[in-house]
């Protein structure tokens, strides 16, 4: 073999140490920890994460509740409409059945004259009833009932032994109620117990 192939080889071998020794280097040498400040930047990022979503939670859930309000708010609003619509049109009858109750009241049913008269304005009455009733028009006739001033209006108070005191002595005008609301308190006379001589 001539010197020059031994140069060769030599620088050969020479060049190839250093690289198997650094390779040998890097294969045993441990990873460098990572910087601190890069750690507690990842920390914060996190942190805002964390925040982040639990805000959007919060949100969301105020964001169903509130929808959760609306739609039973609307319910209760088309149940109040379906419920009194007829407010209006059932409190422009009232006086309608009033007249007839008066006619009923003022006519002589014993006169042969007036009796099929009056049994037609009855059968009238009674059918109208019956029909406003079918709408949830209900008749107040508190008469002997207590007082209750949320259903009747007190038109005088008078002294009485044949009730208790506080209940309804008379009816002067029937009240009605449309599905448990008052369309129109029933105007009353309400008793009250005898007053006490004071005098000997």
């Amino acid at each position: 073999m001539s010197s020059k192939q031994h140069q060769v080889e030599a620088e050969q071998s020479a060049e190839q140490e250093p690289l198997t020794v650094e390779t040998d280097a890097t294969a045993n040498a441990e990873p460098s920890p990572p910087d601190a400040a890069y750690v507690a930047e990842l920390e914060q990022k996190l942190a805002d994460a964390e925040a982040h979503v639990q805000t959007e939670k919060e949100n969301t859930l105020r964001a169903l509740a509130e929808m959760e309000n609306i739609r039973r708010r609307a319910a209760q609003d088309v149940e109040k409409a379906q419920k009194f619509a007829l407010e209006k049109f059932a409190g422009e009858l009232l006086p309608v059945i009033d007249s007839l109750e008066r006619a009923l009241e003022h006519t002589d049913k014993e006169n042969d004259a007036f009796k099929a008269v009056c049994e037609g304005v009855e059968l009238t009455l009674k059918s109208l009833l019956s029909t406003v009733e079918k709408f949830g028009v209900v008749q107040i006739d508190p008469l002997g009932q207590p007082f209750d001033p949320n259903r009747h209006q007190a038109m005088s108070m008078v002294e009485s032994n044949e009730v208790a005191p506080n209940s309804v002595l008379a009816v002067m005008m029937k009240g009605y109620e449309l599905n448990g609301r008052v369309l129109r308190p029933a105007m009353v006379m309400v008793a009250k117990g005898p007053s006490i001589d004071t005098q000997a």
